[in-house]
């Protein structure tokens, strides 16, 4: 029902575009997002009625203060709040200072502490308008290669490639790589990216600009044992988390954990 409502939308779109050496499953269906994987989200808040949303806050603590949870942040005062939910990747979880250490009790740390994600890194490639990158594909797989696991023509993949709008070109490592790499120079990443995608592919033009994004959490590949899509880390006030770290890493696995949180906030209410 979720991905039908966004296919309504115009949210999601069914992928109709070449992509080489996918895996298909029998009986899955694949879309992509013409606008980008945040407009989903964007779609959502929007549904919220109002919700207040406040980005770049990277918060340090959480503590009890008289029957409300403090959360600090890095910058900025601390603020209260009767009800918290944590959907950040699990170690981030387990990093937070405050009441919170205490408060997860010795099982749930061990749960939480055994859940693992694959490290990768994301290289977006931007091209000047009218610009053509000439390959068959829209989107490609690798697979003998130590570096570069998926390379994707985003605009053409989104089925959106226009005259006025500039090609762009992503590329995700190897979640071997990733890992080897993930506290290399950021600079020496990007060449080594550069230097395999230039053999792959060959005929790529220099592009206009480049950015590098290190994933340090990527994909789940062992998530929470034995857990409902949430976990409950204190009741009055509550406190509680969930994402793909309770469930797995796709569309399915983030909307399993978000109705999960959803029915265990409401029976609090």
């Amino acid at each position: 029902s979720f991905s039908e409502e966004l296919l309504s939308q115009g949210i999601l779109k069914p992928l109709t575009a070449p992509v080489e050496g996918m895996v298909v499953k029998e009986g899955s269906r694949n879309y992509m997002a013409p606008q980008g994987i945040s407009s989903v989200v964007k779609y959502y808040l929007k549904q919220s009625a109002g919700a207040d949303v406040c980005y770049e806050q990277h918060v340090t603590h959480i503590s009890l203060r008289d029957g409300k949870w403090e959360v600090s942040r890095k910058t900025g005062p601390p603020e209260q709040f009767d009800i918290v939910i944590l959907t950040m990747p699990v170690p981030q979880i387990l990093q937070l200072q405050g009441d919170i250490v205490n408060i997860i009790n010795e099982s749930q740390k061990q749960q939480l502490e055994s859940v693992s994600y694959s490290s990768r890194y994301a290289l977006g490639l931007f091209y000047e308008a009218g610009r053509r990158i000439d390959v068959p594909w829209a989107a490609r797989y690798i697979t003998d290669n130590p570096c570069i696991r998926f390379i994707s023509i985003d605009n053409k993949k989104r089925n959106i490639e226009s005259p006025e709008i500039g090609p762009s070109v992503v590329v995700h490592t190897t979640a071997t790589f990733g890992s080897e790499h993930l506290d290399s120079d950021p600079a020496e990443v990007q060449q080594l990216i550069l230097s395999h995608l230039e053999r792959i592919v060959p005929s790529l033009p220099k592009p206009a600009s480049i950015k590098c994004q290190k994933w340090r959490y990527s994909q789940v590949t062992k998530a929470v044992p034995d857990c409902l899509g949430q976990m409950i880390l204190h009741t009055q006030p509550l406190l509680i988390c969930g994402g793909d770290g309770f469930t797995h890493s796709n569309f399915d696995g983030c909307i399993d954990s978000a109705m999960s949180l959803a029915e265990a906030v409401k029976s609090h209410l």
